[in-house]
């Protein structure tokens, strides 16, 4: 147990922000998936997902928190909240390309507004998170680049990281501890295009423990797909897999943890499940054939 960690979570339910058990270290619920659901306690009436289970009742917070040292996560959908993402850049981007930051800035200018002023996070990596509430009756989904590279949102079917949680990249911490703001109209206007319905929500769990790496790209991978748009979330699912298959070729994912994992990723995408079920198959099936040596890998 890491009091600061329960600190944490207590303060993100105390704001009406309902929060859920991360793995120590890491970004990923500790929570189960559908797949391995024992259908007692919470699901005794059927399994509950991440955003059903999401808690700000300081009681069930104070015996999960004391039981180990988790990481927090907010849901940011229950929450009522969109939290914009800004990416720093990767090695592997090329030169001149923008960060999230800027992106942003520029997208507040082509608005003819300034960035808002509101509560602002700062990830371990150098990104920002920026906090929004929104309006009653408005269900927005989580995107990916939707609004420009490197700038991501985080609604229905995603979850942020509290400030106060850690992992090896360092923690998260507040930036601007300002009131959170609503969301801007223009902001509004920019998302509102025809929202797919929020579907069930990604946990990608594995049986065994999983190497941080296998876990951490499964982790990414099934949040692209799920953020993916029509026109191709088919072949966005299709690279996902083959991006994660080597892993189950080497025994460190369960290839049935991961099939759960992209099952809901593709479905949150707004595919129908026989198409997820036969694209993932197949590209597990080419993965696992095709994989070379972890050693030359």
């Amino acid at each position: 147990m890491k009091p600061e960690l329960l600190h944490a979570a207590l303060d993100a339910a105390e704001q009406g922000w309902p929060v859920i058990p991360l793995h120590p270290g890491s970004k990923v619920p500790a929570l189960h998936g559908e797949h391995r659901c024992p259908k007692t306690g919470d699901c005794a009436d059927g399994h509950r997902t991440f955003e059903q289970r999401a808690t700000t009742d300081p009681n069930r917070i104070e015996r999960c928190w004391t039981a180990g040292p988790f990481n927090v996560g907010i849901a940011t959908g229950p929450a009522g909240l969109l939290v914009v993402d800004l990416d720093t850049l990767k090695p592997k981007d090329k030169k001149g390309t923008p960060d999230g930051a800027s992106s942003f800035l520029a997208l507040c200018e082509r608005a003819g507004q300034t960035v808002p002023a509101t509560r602002r996070i700062r990830t371990p990596s150098g990104g920002q998170h920026l906090y929004f509430t929104t309006p009653p009756g408005l269900r927005l989904t989580s995107t990916a680049k939707t609004l420009a590279k490197k700038v991501d949102t985080r609604a229905w079917g995603g979850q942020v990281v509290a400030p106060g949680s850690v992992t090896p990249h360092g923690p998260y911490t507040a930036l601007d501890p300002s009131p959170v703001a609503e969301l801007p109209e223009w902001l509004q206007s920019a998302l509102t295009v025809p929202q797919r319905p929020a579907s069930a929500a990604i946990v990608p769990m594995t049986t065994r423990n999983a190497p941080r790496l296998a876990a951490v790209v499964l982790e990414r991978e099934t949040s692209a797909v799920a953020a993916t748009g029509e026109g191709g979330r088919n072949a966005e699912l299709l690279r996902a897999v083959r991006a994660v298959g080597r892993f189950v070729a080497w025994g460190d994912l369960d290839r049935a943890e991961v099939e759960a994992a992209f099952q809901a990723g593709g479905e949150a995408a707004g595919l129908p499940a026989s198409e997820c079920r036969a694209t993932i198959r197949s590209a597990l099936d080419w993965s696992i054939r095709t994989a070379r040596p972890r050693e030359t890998a």
